[in-house]
């Protein structure tokens, strides 16, 4: 997707201060770092000719695909064009990310393809081209996610508003498959350092903290047993 203006937000940067908190992309990197990292085991836990389970995997497993393809979207369509008019000197971090993301769509267009048919038949046969997939995906995130962190966020912090930065976190979240709201949500919580507390502080309103302890933690925990099979 070719890369495009960021929207303005009426307030210009200043070059070399702090212009906005980027830490939000640590954060959702945590989400795909567990998520696809377990992705093995819990296809390898799917008994042979599960269909019933291996459609719960997979369904996970295609959700993190379609967030992490929504993340990287984001980022060609309107982070790498204003990085390099911004922070020219960046231009060959900008360069390698836009590299990682290549690699990183065959895999996860590889995924995608192999997830239909294993989750139809719960075959090992089937499951492998998902397995093989899943290691192309993970050995790929490996080599991205730190890079990106330590060489790409701190310049966001400097070139990027907050209103910029925050168009991110929106378009990852109008991505979430239908029905997905509380799964996605309790997987990202889980993959925080301390279970998600302080990130739910600041990033839920309080009505929305209340409706995740009434309800949604429950799907969440109801999905959680049925990929481990014990429901």
């Amino acid at each position: 997707m070719p890369a495009a203006a960021l929207p303005s937000s009426g307030d210009a940067p200043t070059p070399g201060a702090k212009t906005c908190d980027a830490s939000g992309m640590a954060e959702i990197h945590r989400l795909f770092k567990v998520g696809f990292g377990e992705g093995p085991a819990l296809v390898t836990g799917v008994g042979e000719a599960d269909a019933a389970h291996a459609d719960v995997v997979g369904d996970h497993l295609a959700m993190l695909s379609t967030s992490l393809h929504a993340h990287h979207e984001g980022e060609d369509a309107r982070l790498w064009g204003a990085l390099e008019q911004r922070a020219p000197a960046c231009a060959v971090h900008v360069e390698r990310m836009k590299a990682h993301h290549a690699e990183l769509l065959v895999h996860l267009v590889a995924l995608d393809e192999a997830l239909p048919a294993w989750r139809a038949s719960g075959r090992r046969d089937d499951a492998a081209s998902v397995l093989s997939a899943l290691d192309g995906v993970n050995a790929a995130l490996d080599v991205h996610l730190p890079d990106e962190e330590a060489n790409i966020v701190p310049v966001m912090e400097r070139t990027l508003t907050q209103q910029e930065v925050e168009w991110f976190g929106e378009h990852g979240r109008a991505a979430t498959p239908k029905g997905k709201m509380f799964v996605q949500l309790g997987a990202i919580l889980a993959a925080q350092p301390d279970g998600g507390d302080e990130w739910m502080r600041r990033n839920l309103p309080a009505p929305v903290r209340g409706i995740w302890r009434a309800f949604g933690r429950r799907t969440y925990e109801r999905n959680r047993a049925q990929l481990l099979g014990t429901r």
